[in-house]
């Protein structure tokens, strides 16, 4: 079985596509600071909007990068094996049972051989999502694979803060800073006097410290007035040519999807896995009843169209409240 760590082809050309999704998904993406180079590497980010904290932390790396999420999703084996194509390891939460704690193990030698081939692997600390601006406390899986991993090789903890101009609502802004590390195999030396819970927490109170440095109280959020004219012009027309996915996406939403923090990540799938589609359905009507020059128009009006149409939306829902 090939390795989680090892490139893909497949992956790799799915990536560029997903990558394009998720920074389209906002109308500003920035990316401060970097990861060292050829050390083991875990990241660290605040856990905020589910599956998008994840998303951006992917783009913002040209490099491959192996994530941790709850072990739950792999229950079943179909999806089990597309979470592994996608470079995820399931990681089992203490409330999950201690017979699925055992698993962990299992998780934790992928995680060193992940670590010992110099790709970083991404976890977030606080082991559950909370769309707010405060920091959870962090669980101590994170100190656990950091001192295992140090013990064997250089290895550093990267603090991420993701910062969001909005949790709920659709193409806001994103910031993903990345702070400074923390040298597990020095911080080991500085504190080998303590007990071992002790020196864990101590590890924890660090990251958490620096962690929350990064987590900012507020996002400002203001569009200049010139902005609104091509969105006022364009508006209705992409919410013509975007109707299937955004459509499907707001039921999905309303319906099916009881966690706000979720409806971000609905948006963006229907993005992902509606646009090839729609986009194929539209050019096959529009080549076979409209002048080419107009098609064409068209086609490129659709590539824009569900980012249009959530930014007037946003705009709308900004200004009723």
């Amino acid at each position: 079985m090939r390795k989680i760590w090892e490139r893909d082809r497949l992956y790799s050309v799915l990536r560029c596509y997903v990558d394009l999704c998720t920074r389209v998904s906002y109308r500003r993406l920035s990316v401060q600071g970097s990861i060292p180079d050829e050390k083991a590497v875990l990241i660290c980010p605040n856990h905020t909007n589910t599956l998008m904290d994840a998303l951006v932390v992917l783009q913002s790396r040209v490099s491959p990068t192996v994530f941790g999420a709850r072990a739950d999703i792999f229950n079943q084996p179909a999806v089990a094996k597309i979470m592994r194509f996608l470079k995820i390891l399931p990681m089992v939460r203490r409330r999950d049972g201690i017979r699925n704690v055992l698993r962990n193990y299992e998780t934790m030698d992928e995680v060193q051989d992940v670590l010992a081939n110099n790709t970083p692997f991404c976890m977030f600390p606080e082991g559950r999502h909370n769309p707010g601006r405060e920091l959870q406390p962090l669980q101590k899986g994170i100190a656990r694979m950091a001192f295992q991993s140090a013990a064997v090789r250089p290895t550093q903890v990267v603090p991420v803060g993701i910062n969001y101009s909005d949790f709920f609502h659709y193409r806001g802004t994103c910031d993903v800073t990345y702070g400074e590390p923390i040298d597990v195999n020095a911080f080991l030396a500085e504190h080998e006097d303590l007990l071992e819970g002790a020196r864990y927490q101590a590890f924890l109170d660090e990251l958490y410290k620096r962690m929350s440095a990064l987590v900012w109280p507020e996002v400002k959020d203001k569009r200049p007035l010139w902005n609104l004219i091509p969105l006022a012009v364009l508006w209705i027309p992409s919410a013509v040519l975007s109707f299937p996915m955004w459509f499907t996406a707001e039921w999905l939403c309303k319906h099916n999807v009881k966690d706000r923090a979720f409806h971000n990540t609905v948006r963006f799938g229907c993005r992902l896995i509606g646009g090839p589609v729609t986009f194929i359905i539209w050019a096959l009507i529009f080549f076979l009843l409209l002048p080419w020059s107009l098609a064409c128009a068209l086609l490129l009006l659709f590539f824009i169209s569900y980012s249009v149409f959530y930014d007037g939306l946003y705009f709308f829902r900004r200004r009723r409240d």
